[in-house]
């Protein structure tokens, strides 16, 4: 294990506090999968109402525009790699995963059932023949895995049962695999694939299973094609040639007309992709792209079928191509699939269209803060940095034109936009200063505190935390190592209000607290406080009264913000850190903190619920910013390199701060400061 040596208050805290490494919930399964060591707490939280802000921007786009996609990696994933499966939507929800083929390259004939909120996987019987590429479909209780093959083709048709039993139903009139099916009513559709010699054409129906009757032929033979169905008609994306060539044309078969045409060609030749119908829109993800040499792609696009168009709507974590999948509660699951050189992957990824990513088409579609900017202050490069919503950095503090401030720009840990995004006030914690810098301008308006000089007297910080701007004008800081939080008067730079006592560190309201580092400002006008010491919250006047407090059930409280009536945000600032919802009461009714996988976080300092409804956060020492989907857990956005400091385009170090700013100058996620 490597170990940073980080600068700054949080680490010289860090070692103060008695470590309370959490037990991850560790569910070991029988077969191909495993959760992840994770814990998470409830499963089905509610989505939020969408704020207004994303509301009007949403409304003011084309109405015929589809939703963007948000696209997010599980936190748990397979225990072991798998592609070429078969998957299958219970009807009781989560998925049947069925065959496949292992890393090893043998067929699997496993069948498991998983449980998509919790990543619990359990074996539900075996095929009759082992298989991967097989085409699956659900006809009514039923499933259908139909041809695919072990070292050659095959001609057999199974059945399997919801609850993971299996028979060989029929024969096929011939061999296939690499075909695709889809259900259209009562009837399956078995489309594409080949024999092992030649390309089959022939588009087959089914009603039972058991007998299989032709009724249109493709225009184009392809394998691996993508397959979705809408109105009655189906949709086959690309697909390869013989030899494995990724090709371009859009096909539709019309089984009430017995016919198939060419009606139009991708953006770039594809195979191996997902296809799904999703809240009435056809979206495309993933797949092998391109031809010299084939890549999987990340990239996700809407269909238009009238125009037989395609609108990027957002992008997969992972690129991967051959994946099983299936739609399931108003998502596309897309479960293995193989990598960059045909590596077979252990991931689990899941697509959904919601608006408040954005719409398909427009730049930007996909992200989490669409039609907004993101400020981030990235600690350990000392800058400060603003993101559009495509990812890429508009703006950079300091540069060559934007001069650091006198006693130079170091360390800073948080950072906000103030007067309607005309400025950012930033506190530089191992700097022991504050800092009002104007935007886009970087010219300096305000500065507080003696630079590398803590104290405590007149005029003097010790580690500055979570610099707000308040309404009236005046700045709330929490002094964390002087254990106080000042309200100061930026006019006559003097301290009108103090909560705490200079130098006594621990809980004992009202007149003191134990190491404060958050102080965000309410709607009432309060202050919600919290305590490192003894992992306190409380909510205080500006005069100092005490309102409410609770003690927390987690190991360093960091950065509370509200939620709603009587529901708060707090990060969880530990290795193996965490998101957490609570009350006043201290109850907490939500916990998200994966031990394993990509949504494990080392040290977060910071969460906010975005206007998309995602969680927001800096993952401190995994130098990265993500977004976070409350419902599922899925990690479904990501700026930095996973434990890869640098100062290089899409890198960070140590970020310990962000802020959102929509394109009127509002801040959806602290609308009570000034």
């Amino acid at each position: 294990m490597t170990v940073r040596l980080v600068r700054g208050v949080r680490s010289r805290k860090r070692k103060a506090q008695v470590r309370r490494r959490r037990l991850g919930l560790l569910v070991v399964l029988g077969g191909i999968v495993v959760g992840a060591g994770y814990l998470v707490l409830p499963a089905n939280r509610p989505r939020q109402t969408t704020r207004a802000g994303t509301t009007r921007r949403v409304a003011a786009a084309k109405a015929l525009l589809p939703a963007a996609v948000e696209a997010g990696l599980l936190p748990w994933q397979l225990a072991a790699p798998l592609s070429r499966e078969v998957v299958l939507a219970r009807r009781s929800g989560g998925l049947l995963i069925v065959g496949g083929l292992e890393a090893s390259g043998a067929s699997a004939d496993g069948i498991y059932a998983l449980d998509t909120k919790t990543g619990r996987l359990s074996l539900r019987g075996s095929l009759a023949r082992p298989t991967h590429d097989a085409a699956g479909a659900r006809l009514g209780d039923i499933g259908l895995v139909i041809g695919g093959g072990t070292v050659a083709p095959a001609a057999t048709s199974q059945r399997v049962s919801m609850i993971g039993s299996s028979a060989l139903d029929a024969t096929l009139p011939q061999t296939r695999a690499d075909a695709a099916a889809v259900t259209v009513g009562a009837t399956v559709y078995l489309v594409g694939g080949y024999d092992g010699t030649s390309m089959d054409r022939e588009v087959l129906a089914t009603r039972d299973g058991y007998r299989y009757r032709p009724v249109a032929s493709l225009r184009v033979g392809v394998r691996y094609p993508a397959v979705a169905a809408l109105d009655g008609r189906i949709y086959v994306f690309g697909g390869s040639t013989l030899e494995g060539r990724p090709l371009g044309p859009v096909q539709v078969i019309d089984p009430g007309a017995r016919t198939a045409s060419v009606i139009g060609h991708l953006p770039f030749p594809l195979a191996g992709a997902a296809a799904a119908v999703l809240g009435g829109t056809i979206y495309l993800a993933g797949g092998t792209a391109g031809s010299a040499p084939a890549v999987p792609t990340k990239s996700i696009y809407a269909f238009d079928p009238a125009r037989a168009s395609f609108l990027r709507a957002g992008s997969l974590q992972v690129a991967v191509a051959n994946a099983g999948s299936t739609v399931d509660d108003g998502r596309l699951w897309i479960v293995g699939g193989e990598t960059a050189g045909g590596r077979a992957s252990a991931t689990v990824q899941m697509v959904t269209p919601n608006r408040g990513f954005g719409v398909a088409g427009r730049p930007g579609a996909g992200s989490p803060f669409y039609g907004d900017r993101l400020l981030i202050a990235d600690r350990g490069n000392d800058r400060l940095l603003v993101l559009n919503d495509t990812g890429k950095v508009v703006w950079t503090y300091p540069s060559q034109t934007k001069p650091a401030p006198p006693g130079g720009f170091y360390f800073p840990d948080d950072a906000f936009f103030i007067h309607g995004g005309k400025a950012i006030i930033s506190n530089q914690e191992d700097n022991d200063t504050i800092v009002e810098i104007a935007f886009p301008s970087g010219r300096i308006l305000f500065q507080y505190g003696h630079p590398r000089r803590p104290g405590s007297g007149a005029g003097y910080l010790d580690s500055p935390d979570d610099t707000y701007l308040l309404p009236d004008g005046n700045i709330t800081v929490a002094d964390s190592s002087n254990c106080r939080v000042l309200i100061l008067d930026p006019r006559t730079r003097r301290v009108v209000h103090q909560i705490g006592t200079s130098g006594t560190c621990v809980h004992n309201p009202p007149t003191e607290l134990g190491s404060p580092n958050g102080d965000t400002p309410l709607a009432d006008g309060n202050l919600l406080i919290s305590e490192v010491n003894g992992s306190w919250v409380d909510e205080y006047t500006h005069a100092g009264r005490l309102i409410w407090e609770a003690k927390l059930a987690i190991g360093y409280p960091s950065d509370p913000q509200p939620l709603g009536r009587d529901r708060y945000l707090i990060a969880d600032y530990e290795d193996e850190g965490g998101i957490i919802e609570f009350d006043r009461a201290g109850r907490i009714s939500y916990r998200y903190q994966p031990t394993t996988g990509a949504g494990a976080l080392n040290h977060p300092s910071l969460v906010e619920l975005l206007p998309s409804d995602a969680f927001m956060l800096n993952d401190d020492y995994n130098d990265r910013m993500v977004a976070i989907d409350p419902v599922t857990q899925a990690l479904v956005w990501q700026y930095g390199v996973t434990a890869h400091a640098g100062t290089a385009a899409g890198l960070l170090n140590t970020p310990d701060g962000f802020d959102l700013i929509e394109p009127d100058g509002r801040t959806p996620t602290h609308p009570a400061t000034g």
